[in-house]
């Protein structure tokens, strides 16, 4: 008999949230209650029209939905790019996803059956931990790119026999965790230098529509897409846009050629959204006023919770955009150190994100999620606040 007690196969590694278990255990032990902000789970309700209309969708949901997404889910992606990025895209060239997650973490495989010649992704070096996982579930090489003070790729950082083999090159704008942003003649930069070298562009846009100056005022998204199509995938996603992350539905758009071939092997892989949701999607893809309140929800939040952290010596220093803050210890010598500055916050009450869950460059930071209820806010502040008297 085989001897299977060792395998030298993938062993997939601690999921990175359940790595806070020790704080988490501090955080509920505080009088009043764990305050979450240690994931992006949206917690403000879903549109009540968006809900109505899956409910609508389930009486015709007996067959078989499209893998590729409706015709009328796909108008209406594609309405929504035109109306928010100003790019005119035709709805044959959106697809879509089972979330964005799921596309994140399979795309490199399905692209990598198209050109096998080319064994590297790129990816930001702080980044959603999936991209380099997605490269590693693969069997790829994940190469991360360096970030510059901005916390944003430096593509002129890029080994040039790295370069040579990448098949896909990651973009995040606005980026999870820092906030940073580009600007459209820097990701037309990126997009350039990606096609003088065969690489395929992934431009994750899902938080596109939090994009905020340095006021915190709205301020206009930036998208791969304005540089053409050719050799450009953007994702895109309704998860945060309009609540609803629990019915998983999200977007590719770009490329013709790409979308078609994603589209084939996504069919034959039986990747589906039930009807209903596919439904609920368009609806909500058909409508801008619900996102703008909830983009006024987090800004108010933001403002709200920045005051309250630099009052005892926790300063944002990321981008002004999406709804995370990147927080680290304005007082403590070299920059701090995450997991000491996740452990101060976890006696608070509150729960958070050590940086280098997103990769190494991020060890003197902490994630601040702002999918928290109003009300938790509140909490955060007051608890704060009674800390800063204590010490005066």
């Amino acid at each position: 008999m085989a001897d299977t007690s060792a395998t030298s196969g993938f062993v997939p590694p601690p999921y990175p949230q359940d790595r806070l278990a020790d704080l988490r255990a501090i955080a509920e032990a505080v009088p009043g209650g764990i305050i979450d902000a240690s994931v992006g789970t949206p917690v403000d309700p879903t549109p009540p029209f968006v809900v109505e209309a899956a409910r609508e969708a389930l009486h015709a949901s007996t067959g078989y939905p499209p893998s590729i997404g409706t015709l009328t889910l796909r108008e209406a992606a594609a309405g929504w790019i035109e109306r928010r990025f100003g790019v005119a895209i035709d709805a044959s060239g959106v697809i879509a996803c089972i979330g964005t997650k799921e596309a994140v973490a399979s795309l490199p495989r399905y692209l990598s059956l198209r050109d096998p010649g080319r064994d590297t992704v790129l990816y930001p070096a702080l980044s959603y931990p999936t991209y380099e996982m997605g490269a590693t579930l693969a069997g790829l090489r994940a190469v991360p790119v360096p970030v510059d003070d901005a916390w944003r790729p430096d593509i002129t950082a890029i080994d040039p026999a790295d370069a040579a083999r990448t098949l896909v090159l990651w973009c995040n704008d606005p980026a999870n965790p820092t906030g940073a942003g580009a600007d459209d003649e820097g990701m037309a930069a990126t997009v350039a230098w990606a096609r003088e070298r065969g690489i395929i562009v992934a431009s994750d846009e899902c938080y596109a529509e939090f994009t905020y100056d340095d006021a915190g005022r709205p301020a206009a998204p930036v998208t791969a897409l304005r540089a053409g199509t050719d050799g450009v995938l953007a994702v895109h996603s309704v998860s945060k846009r309009s609540n609803m992350a629990g019915f998983r539905v999200g977007l590719f758009a770009g490329d013709p050629e790409l979308i078609r071939y994603l589209g084939e092997v996504r069919r034959h892989a039986g990747m589906m959204i039930p009807s209903s949701m596919q439904a609920a999607a368009a609806a909500a893809l058909g409508d801008d006023e619900h996102v703008a309140a909830q983009r006024e929800r987090y800004a108010t939040r933001r403002a709200r919770l920045l005051p309250a952290l630099a009052r005892v010596g926790i300063v944002h220093d990321g981008g002004p955009s999406t709804f995370y803050l990147w927080l680290r210890d304005a007082d403590a010598a070299n920059g701090g150190d995450g997991w000491a500055l996740a452990a101060r916050l976890a006696r608070f009450g509150v729960l958070v994100a050590p940086g280098d869950l997103y990769g190494p460059d991020g060890a003197q930071h902490v994630r601040l999620s702002l999918t928290v209820s109003d009300e938790q806010v509140e909490r955060v502040v007051e608890r704060l606040t009674e800390a800063e008297d204590r010490t005066e």
